[in-house]
């Protein structure tokens, strides 16, 4: 199987999973909703999964993006048994980590929530600090998850890593099907960390298909492993920089009209959909490839793997960011307008969701370039770009606030993003040399052109069903998803004819398919 029609496979596995958990993630919160309802419970119960979310997400996080690089390296330098060994080694250490960690977090449980929860009082903050405590095992399952993801991916193998999304849900979904009045909310919190553990137990099984066998090694010297832990120290300050600006950002906000704060929290829920499902696909197939060419010190194969990346990105982002302008209204109704979430607020949703939209491309961007630094084990310049896209988006919040409210902070955050972006590609051609950016732009700008048009299409459309048909509910579903389809059959085409490759490509390879099986 070629490079390109592997990594499209991988993709499209994961593009498929994340996508239906996500929707069993939004069946999940329906049912927390239904049973449980918006108050003191459900209040302390988020606080709680934060709790130990921000922990297990810090080790998690840390853990994978430093992993697949490194153990990369020593599959080149020590084989397949000194890969094997060394994950081994980790998953031990990991386990030390998480126990260290869980053991201070149960005993500062009450700290943790005094700082997460300033508000909580009496009976509600002994709730919240007994919640804590349960989930906390949720911490060394994390801790694990991370280790075994980095291993798999750099075997190459994403059903596993895919899949845990699906098993997490499920465990909740049965839980408050059957359950929810028998245990109440501690039960939902203990389900919680057997829906942590179901993760792990979705991927042990491709584990062994890779012939690793689990065995007792525990070696604190490992120089591999302390580079890890060296490697994930300044991704873990970037993810602090990173909570920093959302922070800064809703405190801005919550001095604005009332609904700001959830209007930018909707509008950024809608554009890191894209993210979330089609270029973490993308970035998840494309850094093991990434990470291995490096610890060969194979540029090339990095330059060639990051080229299909970007213009994969590009490919999906331009297009969303213009329908995602054009549509953005008709979309926020179809997604929210109901019960307490009126037509001002649609209005407002949608100027946010126009505005972070500007910044999808970047953003996407942003994601895979800091992989391709990860992968040449360099964890410090994501982290100082960080840092620099906070500064600028600082400082463009505090002016365009003044004149645009809550809309300036999303176009603020796009500004920032962009500008970061291009420091970091400018960063990368002078660290590996000339990046190839003439593809990019001749790619870009035959996306940019098809979107173009596509979003002509979309609008005009959109428009026209919806004044046809009329203004209920249904009939602007059926608008909005004629436009959207058109729209998509129109790009489709687009690029075929200007001749981008990837289209060109995956398009010769259907019509090939479908030849081969017509013959059979």
């Amino acid at each position: 199987m070629s490079y390109g029609n592997k990594a499209a496979k991988s993709a499209s596995i994961i593009i498929i999973f994340t996508l239906v958990s996500k929707l069993l993630g939004f069946f999940r919160e329906i049912l927390i909703a239904a049973n449980f309802g918006s108050g003191i419970e459900t209040d302390t119960l988020f606080i709680a999964l934060s709790a130990s979310g921000i922990i297990g997400n810090f080790l998690k996080v840390g853990i994978n993006t430093t992993f697949i690089p490194v153990i990369s390296e020593v599959e080149t330098k020590e084989g397949r048994k000194g890969k094997i060994n060394h994950t081994n080694n980790m998953i031990n250490i990991v386990i030390l980590i998480s126990m260290i960690l869980t053991s201070l977090a149960f005993l500062g449980a009450p700290i943790l929530v005094k700082i997460l929860a300033n508000g909580f009082v009496n009976e509600q903050f002994d709730l919240t600090v007994k919640l804590t405590r349960i989930g906390l095992p949720m911490i060394l399952f994390s801790g694990i998850i991370g280790v075994l993801t980095g291993y798999l991916q750099s075997e190459e193998r994403f059903n596993g890593t895919a899949g845990i999304g699906i098993s997490f849900n499920l465990v909740y979904i049965f839980y408050l099907i059957f359950l929810p009045k028998y245990f109440g909310i501690k039960g939902l919190m203990i389900a919680g960390v057997f829906a942590t553990i179901s993760q792990l137990l979705v991927q042990i099984p491709e584990t062994k298909l890779t012939n690793f066998k689990y065995k007792f090694i525990f070696d604190i010297k490992d120089k591999y492993i302390i580079k890890i832990l060296y490697l994930s120290l300044p991704v873990l300050l970037g993810v602090a920089i990173n909570d920093l600006n959302v922070i800064v950002d809703k405190t801005l906000a919550s001095s604005l009209a009332f609904g700001s704060i959830s209007a930018l929290n909707y509008a950024n829920r809608l554009n890191n959909l894209i993210l979330g499902v089609f270029i973490t696909a993308i970035t998840t197939v494309i850094f093991p490839i990434l990470s291995r060419d490096a610890s060969e010190d194979n540029l090339s194969g990095v330059k060639n793997a990051m080229k299909y990346g970007v213009n994969l990105i590009l490919l999906i982002t331009i297009p969303a960011t213009v329908g995602l302008i054009v549509l953005a209204k008709p979309i926020v109704e179809i997604a929210f307008q109901r019960g307490e979430f009126d037509s001002v607020a649609t209005i407002m949703t949608s100027q946010a969701l126009i505005f972070y939209s500007i910044g999808l491309v970047a953003m996407a961007l942003r994601l895979l370039v800091i992989r391709v630094y990860y992968s040449l084990q360099d964890t410090k310049t994501p982290m100082i770009n960080g840092a620099i896209s906070v500064g600028f988006n600082i400082v463009l919040n505090l002016i365009l606030v003044q004149y645009m409210e809550h809309a300036g902070l999303a176009l603020a955050t796009s500004i920032a993003t962009t500008i970061a972006t291009i420091l970091m590609f400018y960063g990368l051609k002078k660290k590996i040399g000339s990046l190839g950016t003439l593809s990019y732009i001749k790619c870009g700008l035959k996306a940019g052109l098809a979107s173009l048009i596509m979003g002509v299409v979309a609008y005009v459309v959109y428009h026209g069903l919806y004044g046809i048909l009329g203004a209920s509910k249904l009939y602007n579903l059926i608008s909005l998803l004629v436009a959207v389809g058109l729209a998509v059959i129109v790009y489709g085409v687009l690029c075929y004819v200007f001749k981008i490759e990837e289209v060109r490509d995956i398009v010769d390879k259907v019509i090939k398919r479908l030849k081969s099986k017509s013959h059979n």
